[in-house]
């Protein structure tokens, strides 16, 4: 037999060095595809950045490094009818983080707010209806009351934009380029300051309005309402003052002039004595005796002399009636003419309706009786027609109505509606009133004035030492406030013969038109005629 040797010598390929390559193989593949990935996400990446969004980002790489910062234009000077600034801009500029603005600078800001009005922030409507040809942004103050709302688009001008660099740290490096903003346009009021002024001083402590017109053209020179409030506050965003204002039971934001609804009482004579004459139901020769006091069934209704001093004034024409404010003869006009004339003729005047200018304004009531059956579902009787007549009752007007309408006897029949700027185009109509009916109420009108009536504060009025002739109305409309005071009209051109200007005063539950609005009447014109070259 064989022997077997001790030792054999092993074979060296075994199965262990075969499972390693393998491993080896598997790892290495792994990590290529891996790398691939890699490689492929960096590639997609580098092509979306560069190809697919290249523009979108070297957009936001530019709007990073430059920055656009809006300039403001200088928003337009509104000035008075003497060339005196109203509204300027200050030169300082006050700087944000994206543009460049400056501050609204008002003179006299109390005395002309109720006219110029004031400018806010946008808010979401200003930015929606902007009809502007350079539109408001987000953060843009625009015109939101008067003269600023009403003109925006010519005060606005056109923004302007600067272009900067900035470095690493954000801060400027260079300006790239600037576009100049175009500064809005200067605007002229027909207001006067001066009267303005004097208007807010006369009615210091009051509530009322005072409106100044050029007959011819109806550019107004005076509008003022009290009590009044700092435009500059809103300029400046004092928040805290505004809410004063807003909250206060003075009201100072409401524009009295051409808000207010009253009774314009007596004033109202001169419409229904014009619509009487034209009407045939009353001429020259009409003389109603004034007997005190008049019935309507079981109501009584007195002439005002009858019952403040228990005295009657015998025969009355209508040039007396007007003179004397006499109501009896204005009941018994009233009741011939009837409610719907009445009606008919205040419209022909422009009562009860918006007077076609854009400032915010109340339209008024003139009744009927369709509109007490409607509206307080009762009947209409005789004692409402009387009432109507000498301008109370349901009747009410704004001031301005009453102006304008009053204007008609210092325009010989024509009625302009306002103009707030100067020199503007008049828009005057020629009301359906023959000259006999404008020269019959231009005569109690001027009687009215004279020794005799009841403007007794312009009996004698003088300028330089020299009479000057006027025609005018009272007016004392009750009131249904708890004080039960009477609220004061009073409504006067002159010159009589020559009319240059006209103003109309109401004075808040005050007392009687003669002894409280015609003295601010009075004033107003001493100031019109005594510094104005006629």
């Amino acid at each position: 037999m064989n022997k077997l040797p001790l030792i054999e010598r092993g074979d060296h390929s075994n199965q262990f060095k075969s499972r390693a390559h393998y491993d080896v193989r598997i790892t290495t593949q792994i990590l290529l595809v891996f790398v691939a990935i890699v490689f492929l996400v960096l590639f997609s990446r580098l092509f979306e950045l560069t190809i697919a969004k290249g523009d979108y980002y070297r957009r936001l790489s530019d709007e990073n490094r430059i920055r656009e910062i809006i300039i403001e234009p200088k928003r337009g000077t509104i000035i008075d009818t003497k060339g005196q600034a109203l509204a300027t801009v200050e030169p300082k500029q006050q700087k944000t983080k994206d543009r460049i603005e400056l501050r609204r600078v008002y003179r006299e800001p109390e005395s002309i707010a109720p006219l110029v009005g004031y400018r806010q922030i946008a808010d979401e409507n200003d930015l929606k209806n902007d009809l502007c040809f350079d539109k408001s942004i987000l953060g843009d103050k625009v015109g939101k009351k008067g003269i600023e709302k009403l003109y925006e688009c010519d005060l606005r001008g056109k923004k302007g934009k600067k272009l900067i660099e900035l470095d690493a740290r954000g801060k400027q490096y260079k300006v790239l380029t600037v576009i100049p903003p175009e500064d809005g346009k200067t605007i002229q009021l027909g207001l006067d300051l001066r009267l303005q002024k004097k208007a807010q001083e006369l009615l210091k402590d009051k509530k009322g309005a005072v409106i100044g017109l050029i007959p011819k053209t109806g550019e107004v020179i005076t509008l003022f309402s009290s009590p009044s409030y700092n435009i500059q506050d809103f300029e400046d965003a004092k928040n805290q003052v505004i809410q004063s204002y807003l909250t206060s039971d003075a009201h100072p934001l409401f524009n009295r002039a051409t808000e207010g609804v009253y009774p314009p009482g007596s004033i109202y004579k001169l419409f229904v004595a014009t619509g009487a004459l034209e009407e045939k139901k009353i001429d020259t020769s009409t003389i109603f005796e004034d007997t005190g006091t008049i019935q309507a069934g079981p109501i009584t209704f007195g002439n005002w002399y009858f019952l403040e001093y228990g005295r009657k004034e015998g025969e009355v024409d209508i040039i007396k009636a007007l003179q004397r404010s006499n109501d009896i003869f204005f009941y018994r006009t009233g009741a011939r003419l009837g409610v719907q004339h009445m009606k008919k003729w205040s419209e022909i005047f422009g009562l009860g309706h918006k007077i076609n200018m854009s400032l915010e304004q109340a339209e008024g009531t003139i009744p009927s009786p369709y509109w007490k059956r409607d509206i307080l579902n009762e009947d209409w009787f005789l004692g409402d027609t009387y009432n109507m007549a000498i301008g109370q009752g349901y009747l009410s007007t704004t001031p301005m109505q009453i102006a304008m309408a009053s204007a008609v006897f210092a325009n010989n029949g024509s009625a302009c509606t306002p103009q707030f700027l100067k020199d503007a185009k008049s828009d005057c109509k020629k009301l359906p009133i023959s000259q006999k009916t404008i020269d019959l109420i231009r005569q109690g009108m001027k009687a009215a004035c004279t020794t005799g009536g009841t403007g007794w504060p312009l009996f004698d009025f003088k300028v330089k030492g020299e009479k000057l002739q006027v025609g005018c109305k009272t007016g004392t409309a009750e009131s249904h406030s708890k004080s039960k005071i009477p609220h004061a009209w009073f409504t006067v051109f002159a010159p009589f013969d020559k009319p240059e200007v006209a103003f109309t005063i109401l004075v808040e539950n005050a007392g009687q038109g003669s002894d409280i609005a015609a003295p601010i009447a009075k004033e107003l014109l001493q100031i019109y005629f005594e510094t104005t070259t006629r």
